[in-house]
């Protein structure tokens, strides 16, 4: 037998051993054992691409978000979260917003960008606490009467497929996000079931330069939005 057969013979018995020792664990093989998916909370985005899974380990109650786009799976984000979620796309698939409940009455919103190797997170800090701290950075913080202890949840506002056409204004497609803030404190001269010091305060997010504004379509809700002092 010539030398160039045993070495393709070696090889090919070699072949099944080596597939066997692949790794079988890692951001792209699924989830680890133990997480289980809830069909009720798949989501796929509006052209059909792209496809969220979460998958829940009820033995911690940990969730876990996997995506799957052009025969990939991959995982969205490395930390894991106490509840299900909910996503919105921009029309173009390049932003993806998640809406993460984060306990009673809680939320915020967490961005990530389309890469080459799938979403990852446009920013360090959750956009959530980006839009409070642009809220507390405005001189309307000053006139809350009190800093919200409880039930404090950030909301992305309907619309983010379609450019918000639906308020009458003309943005540049997949631009902005607008994003709503509200808060409860405990306050002695107010009733328990009285307490929201911040109710709907609005404020929207620019995806290109990645900076906070707040249009005048927003001034007159968003003077009814904060409790004075």
């Amino acid at each position: 037998m010539s030398t160039l057969r045993v070495l393709l013979l070696t090889l090919a018995l070699a072949s099944p051993a080596l597939a066997q020792t692949a790794p079988t664990e890692g951001p792209s093989m699924g989830p680890p054992a133990g997480y289980n998916i809830d069909p009720e909370f798949t989501e796929t985005s509006p052209n059909g691409a792209i496809t969220i899974e979460q998958y829940e380990n009820k033995h911690d109650y940990k969730w876990q978000f996997w995506v799957r786009r052009e025969g990939t799976f991959t995982l969205l984000d490395p930390e894991l979260a106490e509840y299900p979620a909910g996503f919105r796309f921009t029309s173009d698939l390049k932003w993806l917003v998640r809406m993460q409940k984060t306990g009673a009455g809680e939320s915020t919103l967490h961005l990530y960008r389309q890469g080459p190797q799938g979403f990852v997170p446009a920013t360090k800090t959750p956009l959530g606490d980006l839009a409070w701290a642009y809220f507390k950075s405005r001189p309307e913080w000053r006139k809350v009467r009190k800093e919200p202890e409880y039930h404090i949840s950030v909301n992305l506002l309907k619309g983010t497929e379609e450019s918000y056409r639906r308020l009458g204004v003309v943005w540049p497609e997949n631009r902005y996000l607008l994003i709503g803030l509200s808060g409860d404190a405990d306050i002695k001269t107010r009733k328990p079931m009285q307490t929201g010091v911040v109710n709907g305060w609005r404020c929207r997010y620019d995806l290109q330069t990645g900076k906070f504004d707040v249009p005048p379509l927003f001034s007159h809700d968003n003077a009814k939005a904060v409790v004075p002092q």
